[in-house]
């Protein structure tokens, strides 16, 4: 049995990079995520606008911004954290979520929602941010090079 398939290029021809240490991922990710989250806001702000005016297009940007902004701060955490325990911003993570929906939410009912507030448009707003956002997380989470073990001593090094 023959394939017509192509082998494609030879393996060992040409000069393969290493990749150095990212500065943060964190950063990196909060970077890529917002940027997905502002561009999908923008294009519901445009719709919002058409359909319901200023106030569709503000309620829409409040809606993402506020998602934004609630993990924007997960990860800022995770940024500052890491730097001096990379173990333990998991864990952080975790503990700051109760503060950030306990705070997010004591805000939103008591600060209520004004009178021109589209709730629909206030909510697409959010639910474009939230997809963005993990889309764009879980694309760069699955782009990092994370290790995972520590590498082995090399025991056939002098010792100092």
């Amino acid at each position: 049995m023959t394939s017509n398939a192509d082998s494609g290029p030879a393996s060992g021809k040409g000069h393969v990079g290493a990749s150095g240490p990212v500065t943060s991922l964190w950063l990196h990710l909060l970077k890529l995520s917002a940027a997905a989250a502002a561009s999908g806001l923008v294009l519901c702000a445009a719709l919002a606008a058409l359909l319901h005016g200023t106030s569709g297009a503000v309620s829409a940007v409040l809606g993402g911004l506020l998602v934004m902004l609630f993990f924007g701060i997960s990860l800022l955490i995770g940024h500052f954290v890491g730097r001096n325990n990379p173990s333990g911003a998991v864990g952080m993570f975790v503990a700051t979520y109760f503060i950030k929906v306990v705070g997010f939410a004591a805000v939103l009912f008591v600060v209520g929602a004004p009178q021109w507030l589209h709730s629909r448009w206030f909510v697409a707003g959010a639910v474009t941010a939230v997809v963005l956002w993990q889309a764009a997380e879980l694309y760069g989470f699955s782009k990092a090079r994370l290790q995972i073990f520590n590498d082995p001593e090399n025991k056939d090094a002098p010792d100092a």
